[in-house]
């Protein structure tokens, strides 16, 4: 399994969702980096959401790891991270949640998973699910 340090620019900001850690190191060992699946590959990823510091950092983050050629976008947003695909969290209830619905603090304390999911036009399967 690959692991994936996150954006190096955005470790000066200090992690405030624990009072009293200050220091990254000692952050990086209470607060474990997540899994980032996608749906359909074998294959998984990990992020430590504490080397950033708000879902766009997150966002670029994730788009370099999944997308060829990502390059640079001002424009990017979590709807747009990954063509063709939603990102989703799972939180320590096991529920789906999309992700962006909570502030980046509590995002960051609740998040155990994060799942890359295609939109329904980009199923392979083709079937569509009742509600």
């Amino acid at each position: 399994m690959a692991f994936y340090a996150g954006n190096t620019t955005n470790c000066n900001n200090k992690f405030r969702g624990f009072p009293g850690f200050e220091d990254d190191d000692v952050v990086s060992t209470v607060v474990p980096a997540v899994t980032v699946v996608v749906e359909g590959r074998s294959i998984c990823q990990r992020i430590s959401l504490h080397n950033h510091g708000s879902y766009e950092s997150m966002a670029k983050a994730l788009r370099e790891m999944f997308v060829e050629n990502a390059g640079d976008s001002d424009d990017l947003d979590l709807s747009n991270v990954i063509p063709g695909y939603l990102i989703a969290y799972e939180d320590m209830d096991n529920d789906l949640l999309l992700v962006g619905d909570l502030s980046w603090k509590d995002f960051v304390r609740v998040a155990k998973r994060i799942r890359i999911i295609p939109t329904k036009g980009n199923s392979r399967k083709g079937s569509t699910r009742a509600a």
